[in-house]
């Protein structure tokens, strides 16, 4: 077989596909990762199966959809049952692990059982939907692990390593996240090839967590807005300064990727490495009207993907790639094997430009769920089944379409039609009758999407067959 690859999986939380300079879009200086995105295969029409941060996890380790793993909200508390990745699932490092890898898990990881659920008061001084995870089965065969369920406290963070101690290292998680990693690729076992993932938060809110420094560069500059950012958003002092956060914080990011890359060519890795840099979802940050995620607008369901490494070029791809194809393509490139339990696809080929003539996917699911207990109670007192509604849709290379059932019982469904191609910005969406051809036929993709999921959503007046 040669000498296996390592593996290094860079990604952030709430990072658009738009907020980095390679992308042309967003006015955000990231010189380190523009250097990366030209030596590397860049994928265009990388999409967040569910954006939200747990389910996309889920799909990123597994290669199944969310759905399939249990995942159909965040991990959290305040619900009636309790939302975590099994330790029955099989994921990338439980993968790895059999092969002989050394495996890391560094930052947030937001896909344990909030230990709310289980203890009024936790040893490990947990709060909210935040968990430590102890050394055993729930790590999936991760050795090494400084981490922390999910906690917003960009410039004050905490971690578990491997007791209930919490460490408080008092430095931007970002940084300190980054000082880790390279003090583990220093100090590796350098007789095992690497698997390592490094989870930064930022830029998730609260946006005005980030050092000065950062956002020094961006504060008070004029500093062009997307098309559907709405008038009154543009004179919004408070909105303004959010942008600002958000684009520091990803300059932040740049400058502490640049730290690892530099390690990486001078140690010589570079050569033998395969790094992936990514995100769970991106954030609308403005853009029509809204901040965050959860909603099938591109700012939201797009997310940065760029794979560099032995055997792969420069270049682009806009092939569809979903949250579950990322496991089963590291397994690829990697020689690994890519076990039973995937449900998305390998796209190592279109990464190394061997694709040439292969029949690409034609389109990508999309979901999301109200998941939140103050969504999901409503349903449930009037004994309806919360999981049946929310938003599905069908995204291909030109088109988005969507079933909004709402998030509030008795709302009626509506089905929206973006044509991205024509309408980038996403403006002037159709609204089709469920009995229109066009409709007629997503209907029934969806459908069997659903029957494949077991998912219950209801497409309420559908004639899909």
């Amino acid at each position: 077989m040669g000498k296996q690859k390592n593996l290094l999986y860079i990604f952030a939380d709430q990072w658009r596909a738009h907020a980095v300079g390679a992308a042309g879009e967003d006015p955000v200086a990231t010189p380190n990762m523009d250097r990366f995105a030209q030596e590397s295969m860049s994928c265009t029409n990388a999409i967040s199966t569910y954006p939200l941060c747990s389910p996309h996890r889920a799909a990123l380790m597994t290669g199944k959809y969310p759905t399939s793993c249990g995942m159909w909200t965040n991990c959290k508390i305040g619900l009636d049952e309790v939302v975590m990745l099994k330790p029955q699932e099989i994921t990338i490092s439980d993968v790895l692990h059999d092969c002989g890898y050394a495996t890391a898990y560094i930052g947030k990881w937001h896909l344990d059982g909030s230990e709310k659920n289980f203890y009024k008061d936790p040893k490990s001084g947990a709060v909210n939907w935040d968990a430590f995870t102890p050394q055993g089965e729930r790590r999936h065969h991760f050795d090494y692990w400084v981490s922390y369920g999910a906690m917003d406290e960009h410039m004050n963070p905490h971690y578990w390593h491997d007791t209930d101690e919490k460490i408080k290292p008092g430095k931007w998680s970002v940084e300190y996240e980054t000082d880790l990693a390279l003090d583990y690729l220093k100090n590796r076992d350098e007789e095992k090839p690497f698997c390592m993932f490094l989870s930064w938060n930022p830029p998730h809110p609260p946006y005005d967590q980030v050092p000065e420094k950062y956002w020094n560069a961006y504060k008070g500059k004029e500093i062009p807005f997307r098309e559907n950012v709405p008038e009154e958003w543009r004179t919004n002092q408070d909105y303004l300064t959010k942008r600002e956060e958000y684009f520091a914080a990803i300059a932040g990011l740049d400058e502490n990727f640049g730290r690892i890359m530099e390690y990486l060519k001078e140690s010589g890795l570079d050569q033998d490495t395969l790094v992936v840099l990514s995100a769970d979802h991106g954030d609308c940050m403005g853009s029509h009207g809204l901040y965050g995620k959860n909603v099938w607008y591109e700012e939201s369901i797009r997310i940065p993907l760029y794979f560099r490494g032995p055997g792969i070029k420069p270049g682009s791809t806009d092939v569809l790639f979903t949250s579950p194809d990322h496991m089963p393509t590291l397994l690829e490139l990697l020689g690994a094997p890519v076990p039973e339990t995937v449900e998305g696809s390998c796209r190592g080929s279109y990464i190394t430009g061997a694709a040439s003539g292969q029949k690409e996917p034609d389109h990508a699911f999309l979901c999301m769920f109200p998941g939140m207990p103050e969504l999901v109670n409503p349903y449930r007192k009037l004994g309806m089944n919360p999981k049946s509604f929310g938003w599905r849709g069908i995204r291909t290379k030109t088109e988005t379409y969507v079933i909004d059932r709402g998030t509030t019982p008795g709302a009626e469904a509506v089905r929206y039609l973006y044509h991205n191609d024509q309408d980038p910005y996403q403006m002037h969406p159709e609204i089709l009758a469920p009995d229109s051809e066009t409709a007629k036929k997503y209907d029934k993709i969806l459908m069997e999407y659903f029957e494949m999921l077991n998912d219950p959503f209801v497409m309420t007046d559908s004639c899909a067959e």
